[in-house]
């Protein structure tokens, strides 16, 4: 991607959405041209130069100090996730910003991980990276995401939650609140973008998304960005209905870019009968996974669950 357009687009959409109001500005007339600050105005706030300013927005990020990148979130008012994707916007801008880091095309989950995974026996668990793919999961996590496993996809790449949402036309039915659910992930594969613009298979994958979803390309139009720690969400799982779930988002510090995702129901809920009779679907899968490989006699185990065996009535 180009990073001049990425902080064009940025500064100028965070100056949009704020109102002199809400800077703290006088207003005199009505007739105002832009919807929220004028450069001018974001100049005065930050304690820059209108030149200079107008410099930044044009997306000459290359060199800026710390103190104005600061000045900026100020007077832009940014929150704790849009700083940090300012301040990636600044370092991609800046000298060796554009040497492409290594990046594994799907990551590898360490063995010790997979087995804390494992452990989890009574909660759906994955780990994801930040291009939105599922790289790793508990028994109860595949079986939850199980239709984003049997989605389609490119050979050889991991099930990836952002092709579903947007591609798949089971999308919408997995997450009835979708259009929450579809904000949060372009919000994360923006933030994602922005601490690595080079890496070409999320690149491409923002291409696609962007060429074959108008979803997609008016959400990363926004430019909004977020982190994704805690929260509640809402599925509907084809083979045992709603789920309403609370999860916590850790990102991995030990495993730079991935972030592991546990989720658990109230006990006395709804969801959590339906997260045990997700178990005893999970299980079902299993026996059906074993029993074709008995029958293929290779002993290579399964990749993803295999096909429901129909959806709760």
């Amino acid at each position: 991607m180009d990073s001049r357009n990425e902080v064009r687009d940025f500064l100028a959409s965070r100056r949009a959405r704020i109102t002199p109001q809400q800077a703290g500005l006088p207003v005199y007339g009505g007739n105002r041209r832009v919807p929220g600050l004028r450069r001018e105005e974001v100049a005065m706030l930050a304690g820059v130069s209108v030149d200079y300013y107008i410099r930044l927005e044009r997306g000459n990020l290359s060199g800026v100090s710390d103190s104005v990148l600061e000045a900026l979130v100020r007077a832009l008012q940014l929150d704790d996730a849009e700083r940090a994707h300012l301040f990636d916007l600044a370092r991609a801008a800046g000298p060796g910003g554009a040497v492409h880091r290594a990046r594994r095309s799907a990551p590898k989950v360490r063995p010790g991980l997979q087995r804390m995974l494992d452990a989890m026996t009574d909660a759906p668990a994955i780990i994801r990276d930040g291009r939105m793919d599922v790289v790793a999961a508990n028994r109860l996590g595949r079986a939850m995401y199980w239709p984003v496993y049997q989605s389609p996809r490119p050979a050889g790449r991991p099930p990836n939650i952002a092709r579903f949402q947007f591609l798949d036309p089971a999308g919408p039915g997995f997450f009835p609140e979708w259009n929450t659910a579809a904000d949060i992930t372009v919000a994360l594969m923006r933030t994602e973008a922005g601490r690595d613009p080079y890496d070409k298979v999320l690149t491409d994958l923002i291409g696609e998304l962007c060429t074959r979803s108008d979803d997609f390309r008016t959400r990363w139009a926004r430019h909004n960005v977020r982190r994704h720690h805690a929260g509640t969400k809402t599925f509907h799982h084809p083979a045992v209905g709603d789920l309403v779930l609370d999860y916590e988002s850790i990102d991995l510090a030990a495993d730079g870019g991935l972030n592991m995702t546990v989720y658990t129901a109230n006990p006395d809920s709804s969801s959590h009968d339906a997260l045990r009779l997700l178990a005893s679907w999970a299980a079902t899968l299993d026996d059906d996974a074993r029993t074709n490989d008995a029958a293929r006699g290779d002993g290579r185990p399964r990749r993803a669950p295999g096909r429901s065996p129909g959806p709760r009535a």
